[in-house]
């Protein structure tokens, strides 16, 4: 994956997300157990690793300083994405890795051990199930279905002042006039995703006080 690595230090670089060294290292070596795992545990429809790079590594360091501080939980993460994007930027973060899918959670314990990322836990749950000892400051989401549905989903894991981020498409005005009561849009962001021509935005939502 040695051959992506110009193309990930410009693309941060765009983004405004310093990359050390050792990070590089780690997200192209994430990049490649991806490729590798992705036949048999089907974690993405994309099969070629240029396209990962764009579509999934750029795709989640557009968040990175998008996504507040504290604990942070990566809702329905897949195959890590965004979650361990944004822990390999962020070592000093806490960040909870929560799928209910038992193959994709083994390719997310696999990975946060082989590099490894002590700041990463993985939970193989359904959302409604999971029950932490606190709330997260961030829940993020890249692939949940609606907007309403991830809120009303995970709620009991939103800490006081905490915040969602909702990764989208297009801007789903639809599902942001049916968010559940006592919600409310704090931000939207425009992302500007270099290699993408697709529209992408981060919806930050919040607990109307």
């Amino acid at each position: 994956m040695e051959q992506f690595r110009p193309r990930l230090l410009e693309a941060a670089a765009q983004l405004s997300v310093e990359l050390n060294s050792r990070q590089q290292d780690l997200l192209l070596e994430y990049l490649a157990m991806f490729a590798r795992w992705n036949a048999a545990y089907n974690l993405s429809a994309v099969r070629d690793p240029a396209q990962m790079l764009e579509r999934h590594i750029v795709d989640s360091l557009s968040v990175v300083n998008l996504c507040g501080d504290g604990p942070l939980v990566d809702v329905g993460s897949g195959g890590g994405l965004p979650g361990i994007p944004l822990a390999i930027v962020r070592p000093e973060r806490p960040v909870t890795l929560l799928d209910s899918n038992g193959k994709k959670t083994r390719f997310l314990f696999q990975v946060a051990t082989t590099l490894p990322l002590p700041n990463v836990t993985v939970v193989n749950e359904r959302v409604e199930a999971f029950r932490p000892p606190s709330g997260f400051a961030s829940v993020v989401s890249r692939a949940f279905a609606s907007i309403a549905d991830m809120v009303s989903g995970s709620e009991h894991l939103l800490a006081p002042g905490g915040n969602y981020y909702a990764m989208k498409g297009k801007l789903p005005e639809d599902e942001l006039s049916a968010l559940p009561k006592g919600i409310k849009v704090e931000r939207v962001h425009p992302l500007s995703v270099p290699g993408c021509d697709a529209d992408r935005h981060l919806i930050v939502l919040g607990r109307e006080a």
